[in-house]
Parts: structure tokens; C-alpha cells; sequence
């Protein structure tokens, strides 16, 4: 009996088969190409990735060679797909990078008030496209005749679950992740979404793991409703782990969640990029979040380039006490970011060049790279930390053995782990969807310890 998983995310979109014990016994990957929207900014390809779906799950439907216990659905959040009443999109699946127009914002928040009260309500740090309400808004006074066709506005897990399942549904992990139409004081979408009318674009909230069934090889088989991709993760670790913790998962975006701290969000942290997360039952699992990934690739591709070495040179840098000191003390050409303006602790750095003509090798640049963007790592997570005693390290940089060491040192009063689970996301699902106890297996943990460098 296998369960099959959708795990969509912004660079690969999978399907994952996993067998009773959650092993990975089949991946079908595929990288689609962008697109780009009515105004010309890039964005996943709707069109392709909704055909891809289709695909691989009439595929799924006809194969004879093996039985499915369930289906379920992971993917990134804060990206909406607008759908008539057949299910048909309407508008491109807008990017979430896409800029907010400045006369909109000044209009909402003129309208719904004070910015920073907003956002402790909603527990969603004020990001434009990127509170996933605010595109809702954005269509409504921007396209008003696209606007009025809209019957759903669904997340784009439950959109790829309504391919699957034929069922409009939201829930609490795409409605509780930075949208800012939840308020989580009164556990109920927010007024200004009440004013707008936009609960009536917004379908059914559902709180259970099954949404529909659909007849495969004679045999009904429970459709889940999806997750978005960090409660997936966040749900696999607190299905497995004892005691309290923290999970730093990484990739494009290096979120710290830590599902024991559900303290209200300070105004000092929303600005440095915290929020709150909704679990599947809708309980609050605090977070921060920093752009790391996007930064570390686009880096990564200069020293390539400056150095004229391969794109994969990275992966094969050791952890080198000695050139991790030399970055350390290093008091002058220190990284530059280009891609994390707006996010992270430091929300207001502006983008600039990094200058590597000082540094005398790819690798030494490198590890100065790694350097810089653990320290920056280390004031995102001590805004959400709790004295949790353990810290999970899951994603891409839990195979960095620098990015490992250096966050080890960051934390010698911490268990710091990384890993072993290269399917966490899809695994929360699967997860969610099963219900059982059964074991995860090959799950496992490496501890890394602190060692003599400092941090």
C-alpha cells in the first residue's frame, strides 16, 4: 500500500510514493519553466504545473502495478489561484515577489488602519504581495471585472488538492501563513476581510485530514486537502520528537519555527520578520524568516564566475577552522547582500555589491559567504527562541558542513541536529493524511558538536 504525495514546490515540483514505513520507494521531479504575467514578471507556469498534476495522477489512477492508501498535498504558500465556479483559473498564479503598488497600500492601510497593528493581529510582518490577502485586494481594485468571476480564491495547496480531489476547501496552515487575513486574536478571518467581502471568495475551512475520495483500481482512496510546505515540515517533527525544540528548515527561504513559544508577536519582532504560523488544528508555532537561500545561490553564481569555477565548486568545500577564523576576524569586506532587503532581522539594510576581488580563492570566498550568513542565521533565530534545548537543522544546509559547525558553535548550550529526511515536507503530509503510528523509517540524526572556533 503506497501513499502518494504532491510536493510543489517554487524549483521542483515532485510526486512522491512512500510505503508503509514512509521509505521513498518512487520520485517523479520535474523543473517547469516560468512564465511571466499580464505585466511581464515571472511566475510558475499555472497552465503547465496544472497539467503536470493531471498527468501523473490519471497515471497514478491507471497503473495495475500498485495500491494507494491515501493522497495528499504539500506546497509554498503566500500564492493564490483565482478559480470560477468549474475550477477554471482565472488569472495567472501571481508571484509573491511581485511589488505591491504603492498607491494600493497607502489606500489599505488608510482604510484599515495603523500598520504595525495590524500586523500583530494578523501576525503577518506587512510584505505586500506577499500577504497572500492583500493579492485578493490587489485583484478586486486592480481587475474588478476578473474579480467579479472569482468563486474561490484557493491557496495553492488546496488548489492542487481540488485537481485531485474535486473539492474547494481551505485550511489553517495556507490561511495562518502570513496572510494577513487571519486574526489570531479572535481566531476568525480579520475585519477588513469582513468588510471586503472577501470570506465569500474564500471556501469552506476544513479541520479534518480527508476531503474527498476517488475510486482507484475498484477501491476508494482518502484525498487530502494539502498543507502548506513549513506546517508540513513542522508536523513531521512533532509526530517524531520528544521534549521541546526548534526546526531551522531551509531552502529559498531559512525559516526557524519553534511550535513552543506562542507568545504574542512584539511590534519589534514583526519588523524583523516574524510571524505566527497556524498548525492543522490551528494552534500557533512562532517563526522568523530570512531569505538565505535565494542569497547563498545568487552569491554562489558570483564566485563561480569571479573565480571561473564550476557552479558545483560549493559542495565540495570542507569545514576549515583556519579559513573560518581568517572570516571571523575579518573587519572589512564583509558580505553584501543583494537579495534580502525587506526580509530578516535586518529588514532595512539596502541591496548592494559584494566586492570579491580581496579574497584570494572560491573557497576562501566561500566560507566567508557561509560566515556572514550564519551570523545573520543567529539573530533571526534568537527572536523566536524559547531556551528550546534542541535544534533541528532540516533541508539543503543540513548537508553545509561549514553552515553545520558554524551554527553548532552559534549554540553550545544546544543538541543541534541535522537531519536525515531529505522528504521532510512531504512526509508532514503523508503523515496528516495516515494518521497511524507506524515508524518513519531511515529517519535519522547526526548531532554536531560545538568545536574549539567561536562563532
Amino acid at each position: 500500500m503506497l501513499t502518494a504525495i504532491f510536493d510543489i514546490g517554487r524549483t521542483n515540483k515532485k510526486l512522491i510514493l512512500f510505503d508503509d514505513q514512509y521509505r521513498a520507494v518512487e520520485e517523479i521531479s520535474e523543473t517547469l519553466p516560468e512564465t511571466a504575467d499580464e505585466d511581464g514578471y515571472p511566475c510558475d507556469d499555472l497552465p503547465l504545473m496544472t497539467q503536470w498534476v493531471k498527468d501523473q495522477w490519471n497515471g497514478l489512477r491507471n497503473r495495475k502495478d500498485i495500491q494507494l492508501r491515501a493522497v495528499n498535498v504539500a506546497a509554498y504558500g503566500a500564492s493564490l489561484v483565482h478559480v470560477d465556479a468549474e475550477g477554471n483559473p482565472l488569472t495567472p498564479i501571481y508571484s509573491y515577489l511581485k511589488p505591491f503598488p504603492e498607491e494600493l497600500s497607502k489606500k489599505f492601510y488608510g482604510q484599515y488602519g495603523d500598520v504595525m497593528k495590524l500586523a500583530r493581529q494578523t501576525c503577518s510582518p506587512p510584505m505586500g504581495m506577499l500577504n497572500s490577502g492583500l493579492q485578493i485586494y490587489w485583484v478586486k481594485y486592480e481587475q474588478p471585472e476578473v474579480f467579479k468571476r472569482i468563486r474561490w480564491s484557493l491557496h495553492l495547496p488546496q488548489y492542487i488538492s481540488f485537481l485531485i480531489s474535486g473539492q474547494f476547501v481551505s485550511d489553517f496552515t495556507s490561511i495562518g501563513c502570513h496572510t494577513t487575513l487571519w486574526d489570531f486574536e479572535k481566531r476568525h478571518y480579520h475585519d477588513w476581510v469582513l468588510r471586503e467581502g472577501l470570506q465569500r471568495k474564500l471556501a469552506p475551512v476544513v479541520g479534518q485530514p480527508v476531503v474527498g475520495f476517488d475510486l482507484v483500481n475498484d477501491r476508494p482512496v482518502p484525498i487530502g486537502g494539502g498543507l502548506h510546505d513549513s506546517s508540513s515540515v513542522i508536523m513531521a517533527y512533532l509526530s517524531r520528537c520528544q521534549g521541546e525544540f526548534m526546526v531551522v528548515s531551509t531552502g529559498t527561504w531559512c525559516i526557524s519555527l519553534n511550535p513552543f513559544n506562542r507568545g504574542p508577536l512584539s511590534e519589534e519582532e514583526l519588523k524583523k520578520d516574524c510571524l505566527t504560523f497556524l498548525t492543522v488544528g490551528g494552534t500557533f508555532v512562532k517563526a522568523s524568516r530570512l531569505f538565505m537561500g535565494r542569497e547563498h545561490d545568487y552569491q554562489v553564481a558570483r564566485i563561480a564566475q569571479h573565480f571561473n569555477v564550476g557552479k558545483e565548486f560549493s559542495r565540495k568545500i570542507p569545514y576549515q577552522a583556519d579559513l573560518v577564523q581568517q572570516a571571523l576576524a575579518r573587519t572589512e569586506n564583509r558580505l553584501v547582500p543583494a537579495c534580502m532587503s525587506g526580509t530578516g532581522p535586518f529588514p532595512d539594510r539596502p541591496p548592494g555589491v559584494w566586492d570579491l576581488s580581496s579574497f584570494e580563492s572560491a573557497e576562501e570566498a566561500y566560507t566567508q559567504l557561509i560566515v556572514d550568513l550564519v551570523q545573520i542565521l543567529n539573530v533571526s533565530i534568537r527572536l523566536v527562541d524559547s531556551n528550546v534545548p534542541t535544534l533541528y537543522v532540516d533541508g539543503g544546509f543540513a548537508r553545509n558542513p561549514i553552515f553545520m559547525q558554524l551554527l553548532a558553535n552559534l549554540f553550545p548550550e544546544k543538541q543541534v541536529f541535522t537531519s536525515q529526511l531529505p522528504q521532510a515536507t512531504a512526509i508532514g503530509a503523508a503523515l496528516y493524511i495516515r494518521q497511524d503510528d507506524e515508524p518513519v523509517s531511515g529517519w535519522t540524526f547526526e548531532r554536531v558538536k560545538s568545536d574549539v572556533v567561536s562563532a
